[in-house]
């Protein structure tokens, strides 16, 4: 691969083609692998932790049991999550709105909008989540951590949790359904 250089309109000089590294490592996970958190009745299987993605990105599934409210809504201050929905439906409550996802919606939620999601359905529900960055994969260790200790997944718990990682209870909006 050659490194070229191009000129810009104001006429600096930038290099074209960085040189990929020469061998990157690559991450496959099989349907059984994976580091399975329990948060109270969800099931989580981290993905991608980041540290295959120079923690630019975190990724996990959720198998949510029926009528399982959510985590109280909530702001993120440093990253955006986006949530496929697989299988199930499940509400999300952006705000004082709700909205029902069932299979093949997608939700993304930048930094700094309210959200959360409950599971208010007879059925499981299954989703895919994405953390950009990956420093959300950390709070669900810590809430998993604070809750072997004996701890029972409580709001406070939730909001205590959340704190370590640049995350907000979001002031004046109702909680999960």
């Amino acid at each position: 691969m050659s490194n070229e250089a191009s000129t810009t309109a104001d006429g600096a000089t930038t290099k074209t083609d960085a040189a990929p590294p020469a061998d990157p490592a690559v991450s496959v996970v099989g349907p059984d692998d994976g580091e399975r958190i329990v948060l109270g009745t969800t099931l989580m299987r981290v993905l991608e932790d980041g540290s295959n993605t120079g923690h630019r990105l975190g990724m996990a599934e959720s198998v949510i049991a029926p009528h399982t409210s959510g985590p109280p809504q909530h702001r993120h201050a440093q990253h955006d999550e986006g949530f496929y929905v697989i299988a199930g439906t499940v509400r999300f409550t952006v705000g004082e709105t709700d909205h029902d996802a069932s299979p093949g919606t997608l939700v993304m939620v930048p930094a700094g909008a309210p959200h959360t999601f409950a599971n208010v359905t007879d059925q499981p529900a299954v989703m895919l989540s994405t953390f950009t960055p990956d420093l959300y994969v950390q709070y669900f260790r810590g809430l998993r951590d604070s809750l072997s200790e004996g701890r029972p997944l409580t709001p406070e718990a939730n909001i205590e949790a959340m704190s370590r990682f640049a995350t907000e209870p979001a002031a004046g909006v109702r909680p999960s359904s």
